[in-house]
This record gives structure tokens, C-alpha cells and sequence, in this order.
């Protein structure tokens, strides 16, 4: 970005935009630019970022300090949330980059009113339950709002497993993914909510991390809840009930994970397919096997590359939270993340070249890629009601290891690994 965009971009702010990506959780995250997210700040997960362990920021996105974000509609209607920068914000690390340094100038963007209304009314006929065709609208001149509550409806009660086609226009063109039903229902809510109460307030604060899927083509994200227990020291004595009958019906009680959301690329189709936390509450653990196996198969075959990388981060991730005293990270997920869009084999002539960072060939999709062994991110996220005994304003302190979310972790390590034996059989 040059400095007179950034200038302007600091100027005028940033809008946001829907990041499409969201597979799990109930927090509205946005993008903030290609490399960048925000999501709502909450002060326990913002102070958990300053004071990261050293050993920890490999499986955390980067932190990238604090915005502040207005809701705002133009004379069109059209509801906008622009994030400008908070100068004062004093946590922000200095080896943070400028949060304004990846983003887009507000110019730029599309209005989001626009962008949810069209796609909504566009796309959610491309959407197919369990493989089967939707059909059309029957009723064309029904309201959007209508439209809206149909379509939120529907997911809600129905469809947990949706299937969405990806379209190249042209030869060169990247599939693109305009959203997904999970982070779309995330934002209507957070909009609403927004919009309601912008009579009485319209500053919040949002906290900037690392976009983890940026790097990627396709991301093939699945989302799992960590842990035996997800209620934080804090939750009322209804909250706590509620989430201790959801870990006792899912297999979070049984093996201390569960599937909270997920999307993968099934290249046999050109579809992604979407499973959402309704439907990952009651899968059993061969259902759960299954899940996990789904996520790992491009619909041709099963990515057999893919399971080393994640075995090894998974088991250095086990090695660091052995090592966190007093720490419990309650209701915090797990990120697995990889790129649908296969790499092409390397020929052997142009091995020299890629080690010297030249060896790029064109992909199934028409578009370059690069030949490297795959990359795999694994990332633990979310953390609302994290504690330890740092957090001095916590009347509860915990001693020894988080042994609830270590065992989660060791179960999803031999459930891999099994995946992984089976497929060299």
C-alpha cells in the first residue's frame, strides 16, 4: 500500500467486511484486510493476547492490537461497520505491524448492506441439504427481510450439512466463496444487535488478529471445541448447566472434543461442504471418526499428506500446554486449516528451481501455485473464559496443567493417527 492510500485509508477508516471463512463460535469476525481479521474485544481474551507465554504464540494468531468501530448507514441504507484507528490504545506491541498497513481504503469496498442482500437473494439457491438440490423461492416477491428469516430459519432447524458450488468465470479466474451459512448468520445477528442499540452507543472496540486462512486458495477449515468442560469460573448457574449437558450429549464428556464447525473442498464435485455446530453436538465418536476423515478427503481421495504435519503440530501444541501452569482455556477451539486446491507434483528437473523459490506451476484451477510441501496450520482460538493465575481480578486459581483440554488433544492425536495408519494399510 502506498503512503498516500494508507494516508487516506487512516483518514476516511476501514470497512469491514464479512469474513467468509467462519466456520464455528458465535462471535461476529470480520475482515480488516487480506492478512487481517477483528472481531469483538472482550477483555479477558484481549488481556490473554498481551500476555501470551512466549512458547504459546505459535499456536495463537498474531496479535495486532485494537480498533474502534462505528456502525454507520449511508444515504442508501446500506449498513456499514468502519473500523478507524485507536491511537491510544497503549497494549498494542511494538512488534505489531500497522493495523492499517494491509487493509483497504473504505473507498474501495462494497457496501455490506448490498453485499449480504444480493448474495442472500442470489445464492442461497445454490445451497443443497445433505447433496440434494434446494428449490427455487416460490414466492419472488417476498420481502429481504422475509427472505432472511426463512433462510436463517432453515439453518437453524434443518440444514446442519450444506453443500455450496464453486464457480470460475474464467480459465485464470480463483473460485470464490461469497459466504458461508455460518459466518453469514454470525453477521446478521451482530448487525441487528448493532443497529438496536446505535440510538445509545456506536463505539465498540474490536481486537485485530492474524487471518489465518490468507495464505490459502480453498481453506478447508474445521473448528474444534477443546476440553471436558466449557463454562468459565464466571458463568451463572444456568450458563453452567447449559454447558455441561451440551459436554455430557456430545462427545466432549467422552473424549474431550467435539466438532464445532467445518468446511472442505471436494474437488470430484467443485463443492464445499459446510457442517455446523448443531449437527457436530451429536455426532458419536464413530460419527466424529467420520467427520474427521471427511475433512481430510478432497471427494477424490483421502490427503494422506496432510497428517503427518498435523500430527506433529498437535503433539508440540500437547508438549507447550504441558508446560502452562494454572492455565484452563474453557470453551477455547482448535483450528485446523489447509488448502483445498491441491498441489501439482514436482518434476524432478525443476526440484533446483524450487529450492530457489522459483518453482511455481499452474494449479487445477488455472491459477500459479506453489509446489511446497502442503501447508498445514493448527491453532487454538477463542478465548473468552480463559484463566490463570496471572489474571489477578479471578477469585478462582487453578494449579497443574489444563488437563481436560490435553486430554481432548491426546484423543484427536490417536484418532489421526489411526486415520493415518489405516490409509498406508
Amino acid at each position: 500500500m502506498s503512503p498516500a492510500v494508507e494516508a487516506q485509508a487512516q483518514e476516511k477508516g476501514v470497512m469491514l467486511e464479512p469474513f467468509v471463512h467462519q466456520v464455528g463460535g458465535h462471535s461476529c469476525v470480520l475482515r480488516f484486510g487480506e492478512q487481517t481479521i477483528c472481531k469483538p474485544l472482550i477483555p479477558r481474551e484481549h488481556q490473554f493476547y498481551k500476555s501470551l507465554p512466549a512458547a504459546m504464540r505459535k499456536f495463537t494468531p498474531q496479535y495486532r492490537g485494537v480498533v474502534s468501530v462505528s456502525f454507520e448507514e449511508d444515504e442508501e441504507g446500506n449498513l456499514c461497520l468502519i473500523a478507524y484507528p485507536l491511537h491510544s490504545d497503549p497494549a498494542a506491541d511494538l512488534e505489531n505491524k500497522d493495523p492499517l498497513v494491509d487493509c483497504e481504503p473504505k473507498s474501495k469496498l462494497l457496501k455490506w448492506g448490498k453485499m449480504v442482500t444480493s448474495s442472500l437473494l442470489v445464492d442461497t439457491e445454490n445451497y443443497s441439504k445433505d447433496g440434494r438440490s434446494r428449490h427455487s423461492r416460490k414466492d419472488k416477491d417476498k420481502s429481504v427481510h422475509k427472505l432472511q428469516e426463512d433462510v436463517e430459519l432453515e439453518w437453524l432447524q434443518h440444514a446442519e450439512v450444506l453443500y455450496y458450488r464453486l464457480e470460475c468465470s474464467h480459465s485464470n479466474a480463483v473460485p470464490q466463496l461469497k459466504h458461508n451459512p455460518w459466518s453469514l448468520k454470525c453477521h446478521q445477528q451482530h448487525l441487528q444487535r448493532m443497529k438496536e442499540n446505535a440510538k445509545h452507543r456506536n463505539q465498540y472496540k474490536f481486537i485485530l488478529l492474524e487471518n489465518l486462512t490468507w495464505r490459502h486458495t480453498v481453506p478447508c477449515v474445521l473448528d474444534l471445541k477443546m476440553g471436558t468442560r466449557q463454562h468459565g469460573d464466571d458463568a451463572t448457574e444456568e450458563k453452567k448447566a447449559v454447558q455441561i449437558r451440551k459436554c455430557q450429549q456430545s462427545t466432549s464428556a467422552s473424549i474431550g472434543v467435539r466438532l464445532c464447525g467445518m468446511q472442505v473442498y471436494q474437488s470430484d464435485t467443485g463443492q464445499l461442504m459446510f457442517m455446523n455446530k448443531y449437527h457436530g453436538r451429536k455426532l458419536t465418536l464413530p460419527d466424529f471418526k467420520e467427520a474427521l476423515f471427511q475433512f481430510f478427503h478432497s471427494g477424490q481421495r483421502l490427503r494422506r499428506e496432510l497428517l503427518s504435519p498435523v500430527l506433529r503440530r498437535l503433539r508440540d501444541m500437547q508438549a507447550a500446554l504441558e508446560a502452562c501452569e494454572s492455565y484452563r482455556f474453557y470453551s477455547s477451539s482448535l483450528l485446523i486449516i489447509y488448502d483445498g486446491e491441491e498441489e501439482v507434483e514436482v518434476e524432478p528437473e525443476m526440484e533446483d528451481e524450487e529450492e530457489e523459490g522459483v518453482g511455481e506451476v499452474a494449479g487445477a484451477l488455472g491459477f500459479p501455485h506453489n509446489t511446497r510441501s502442503p501447508v498445514v496450520d493448527v491453532r487454538m482460538i477463542d478465548f473468552a473464559h480463559t484463566t490463570c493465575r496471572y489474571y489477578r481480578e479471578d477469585s478462582v486459581v487453578h494449579e497443574g496443567q489444563d488437563s481436560g483440554y490435553i486430554f481432548g488433544l491426546q484423543n484427536l492425536i490417536t484418532i489421526i493417527s489411526e486415520l493415518e495408519n489405516h490409509s498406508t494399510d
